[in-house]
């Protein structure tokens, strides 16, 4: 894509229809000769996907324009190639403008109805566009390779906020319409699948000169004191690497059916209401979106296969964040160490072509290839050549390649030959095994890490497994100073134990659990989320109304399909699970509907299979039947969930 032409600039004017569920305008390129090829028709090529191409005009002038397949690409993933005729030898910029309209099928879009929004009266718009699905939600070189500046105009309802991953520029009524007019502008060069918008009925807080929280109404002062530390993270965050670039940097708290966890558009990071825990022990969500506005956003893997060099450098930054500013390094060995068991349960699952660090995608969905290998290890990679070289000496490269990189894109081999330069004839990496953690599939070599924390968490989990046993009494460990990472370790210790033992907890060991810890009334939802799963598996009905209640109250797939997949299969919650979902499917977005339902057999219409539900298929049409879903949890999970639901 862009071999020869390619965009260095976009003119966005668009207005918004929530009543056809279609945004519609032009998109204006910039667009330059990148290649000294030269044919007797020369043309650009754009990706566009469930768009209507209503015309094309190049320097002002209409063209010819075809729409079109591309060879060996599945066009049901990658949509179609628009190529554009530009002048014969065309050596300038043209200016490209696409009259152009989406479709209810974006990908790229969610509408919201009333239903899936807090305030339930008006309706709310966002989209997500990683990896490819930028091309849905308007015609452009969509890979990351090619980075635009951009300005936008977006007309919508009078009533609606429009916020963008850009810089404000103010809005304005239309005299004719009394619609509002929105402008925004993105001067720092951005891959397309950070393009980002995000329309409906909000309001905002201001918590430092640079960082302003968004949300609904009902929920914005609650917002405000959650992310509160933001500033704090961005200066820590800009003392680790290099001034921050982007201007802005606020935080938009989306309506509680967003089913995911956030995406880090610059200028805007998307975030789920679920890390509103009313004590900020979740708020350092925010250091990983943080961290990518240098890893990712500034400097970009060159295309999906580089992904390690977006993800694990921000997993190596926001570890680094949260050591610095709680000044101990423990933490940065403590989340290491959760990091590598999700590493090793995905890699698992993951065929080798995606257990590789560098992928082998040869056309698939790069959705398909999602998993914490690119997160994970990754991170582990950085931190084994830290190790070698040094801590400090490693974080002043660090400053160096963010410096080299900013603006543009890398890939795994640029990024080898850049670091070995920076650290030409050092001792400690003549044996480093570069293609074995680019290219071999698995686990890399087990590191070490400060296992001080996670010990207590793992020994108070022992202790009270074995009070269930009948074996000592009830633990009196003092938790109180405990943060949420030790706390979920701790509960994510006996859950793993009672999967690998097979075995289930007395309800006696659940109810003495809350009442010394008092789980059942958190607002944290993480710890809420494992609590719950542990007197499902007790059986502990007292927990029943609870569950219930968190999983109408928010629809983040990371919580709501394992809840009600654990309902579904106990005796206390079958019919519960099967009820509640029911009566609240319009509340869930429409893919968390659909996996919830397939989670637990229900049919399109809602009533049961017979529990078939997906293990009636094998892994392959599994994952070929399911695209949508496996983009909205990543391969590692939808292959997790066909396990489990064949084993059963």
């Amino acid at each position: 894509m862009g071999d020869v032409f390619r965009c260095t600039h976009l003119n966005l004017d668009v207005a918004i229809s929530f009543e056809t569920k279609t945004i519609s305008g032009t998109a204006t390129y910039d667009v330059e000769r990148v290649s000294s090829t030269q044919t007797d028709e020369d043309k650009v090529f754009f990706d566009a996907k469930e768009l209507i191409i209503k015309g094309v005009t190049v320097n002002g002038k209409e063209t010819a324009h075809t729409l079109s397949a591309v060879p060996g690409m599945d066009p049901e993933v990658f949509g179609l190639r628009l190529s554009v005729t530009l002048p014969r030898s065309s050596l300038g910029t043209s200016s490209v403008c696409i009259s152009y309209s989406t479709t209810p099928k974006s990908s790229a879009i969610q509408w919201l109805p009333p239903s899936q929004t807090l305030g339930k009266v008006r309706p709310y718009l966002f989209t997500q566009c990683q990896a490819i699905h930028a091309r849905s939600l308007l015609p452009c070189q969509d890979a990351p390779a090619v980075k635009v500046t951009y300005k936008a105009t977006v007309l919508t309802d009078s009533w609606a906020t429009c916020l963008m991953s850009a810089l404000s520029k103010g809005s304005a009524t239309v005299p004719a319409t009394g619609q509002k007019a929105w402008t925004w502008e993105q001067p720092v060069p951005t891959s397309t699948y950070l393009v980002a918008l995000c329309v409906g009925d909000l309001s905002s807080r201001d918590i430092s000169g640079r960082c302003r929280v968004w949300a609904e109404p009902g929920i914005v002062d609650a917002v405000a004191y959650e992310f509160a530390e933001t500033e704090e993270f961005l200066k820590t965050a800009e003392e680790l690497t290099i001034p921050y670039m982007w201007g802005r940097y606020d935080v938009v708290c989306l309506p509680p059916s967003f089913p995911y966890g956030g995406m880090e558009n610059p200028c805007l990071t998307f975030v789920t209401p679920t890390l509103l825990a009313g004590d900020r022990s979740l708020a350092d969500v925010v250091a990983h979106e943080i961290a990518h506005s240098w890893t990712g956003n500034l400097v970009t893997n060159s295309t999906w296969e580089h992904f390690w060099l977006n993800e694990g450098w921000t997993t190596w930054l926001q570890r680094k964040i949260m050591a610095k500013m709680k000044d101990d390094d423990r933490f940065f060995d403590f989340d290491a160490i959760g990091g590598w068991k999700h590493l090793a349960d995905d890699v698992a699952l993951l065929p080798d072509d995606f257990s590789r660090l560098v992928p082998i995608i040869d056309g698939r969905d790069p959705d398909e290839a999602f998993s914490g290998v690119p997160y994970e290890k990754g991170f582990n990679l950085l931190v084994d050549l830290e190790r070698r070289v040094g801590q400090q000496a490693f974080g002043q490269y660090a400053k160096t390649y963010l410096g080299t990189f900013k603006y543009i894109t890398v890939t795994s081999t640029e990024f080898r030959t850049h670091f070995m330069n920076y650290f030409k004839g050092h001792k400690n990496l003549k044996d480093f095994d570069w293609e074995g953690w680019f290219h071999k599939p698995g686990l890399p070599p087990t590191p070490t890490f400060d296992r001080t924390l996670s010990q207590a968490s793992e020994d108070l989990a022992a202790a009270w497994l074995c009070y269930d046993s009948g074996v000592g009494a009830v633990p009196s460990v003092d938790t109180s100073g405990w943060n949420t990472n030790q706390r979920t370790c701790f509960l994510d210790a006996m859950l793993v134990t009672l999967e690998r033992d097979g075995r289930s907890l007395k309800r006696g060991t659940t109810r003495e659990m809350d009442g010394a810890y008092g789980y059942s009334k958190v607002k944290n939802s993480e710890i809420l989320h494992r609590y719950s799963l542990l007197c499902i598996n007790a059986e502990d009905d007292t927990i029943l109304k609870t569950i219930l209640k968190f999983v109408t109250t928010q629809g983040r797939m990371k919580f709501v399909r394992p809840l009600y997949r654990a309902l579904y299969r106990s005796e206390m919650g079958r019919e519960s699970a099967v009820r509640t979902f029911k009566e609240n499917a319009d509340f869930y977005h429409p893919i968390a509907a659909k996996m919830v339902a397939a989670d637990m057999g229900l049919g399109e219409g809602g009533g049961e299979d017979g529990g078939n539900g997906i293990g009636a298929r094998d892994v392959k049409d599994f994952l070929k039947d399911n695209k949508a879903a496996i983009a909205a949890v990543g391969i590692a999970a939808a292959v997790g969930i066909y396990l489990a639901r064949r084993k059963k």
